[in-house]
């Protein structure tokens, strides 16, 4: 009965999407509704977040949830699979028009990325003025021309002896100049 299973989407309390996941995943194993409920999701991501520290700029990840306030349901669309989800505590409501819930289609669940997503996220952006806080540079500033996340590397432009001269750096050995 699963294949005919669609995904939907259902409104919480902010900060209630784990809860609210938790307690139909609960109801739908003390119930047996394992063919109507399926799967719940919340989605997240893993970003990795530079925070200053004493030690100069220190790497660490996070999980965010991609759509705060959303629980994403895979189910078949009964009275009783609906009665569940929507009164289940933390619950809003369904995403959709009056009290219809409409399901998202194929090409909407695949752009939502229902599985985990990295990225990377700098405090720092091209044309900034940085600091160096490690390496054989340390202690000039710079001006940032480029950041590659992937590689996790920034190229600054630093002012030695009157010449521009570029480095690339890791990201972590640069900490944005606070403007006073």
């Amino acid at each position: 009965m699963s294949e005919s299973a669609k995904w939907y989407v259902v409104h919480t309390y902010s900060g209630y999407e784990n809860k609210v996941a938790q307690n139909i995943e609960k109801v739908v194993e003390n119930r047996k509704l394992h063919d109507l409920i399926p799967e719940i999701r919340v989605p997240t991501e893993l970003v990795t977040e530079m925070k200053d520290s004493k030690a100069g700029q220190v790497e660490r990840e996070v999980e965010r949830k991609v759509f705060p306030s959303y629980v994403l349901v895979k189910m078949v669309l009964t009275d009783d699979s609906w009665y569940v989800v929507r009164n289940t505590r933390g619950v809003t409501g369904f995403v959709g028009p009056g009290s219809k819930p409409i399901p998202l289609s194929e090409a909407e669940v695949a752009s939502l990325g229902v599985d985990k997503n990295k990225s990377f996220e700098v405090n720092f952006k091209e044309g900034d003025n940085v600091t160096i806080v490690a390496g054989t540079l340390e202690g000039f500033v710079g001006i940032v021309k480029t950041i590659d996340l992937e590689a996790k590397t920034v190229d600054v432009v630093v002012s030695m002896f009157g010449r521009d001269t570029p480095a690339t750096l890791e990201i972590a050995q640069v900490k944005k100049l606070e403007e006073y």
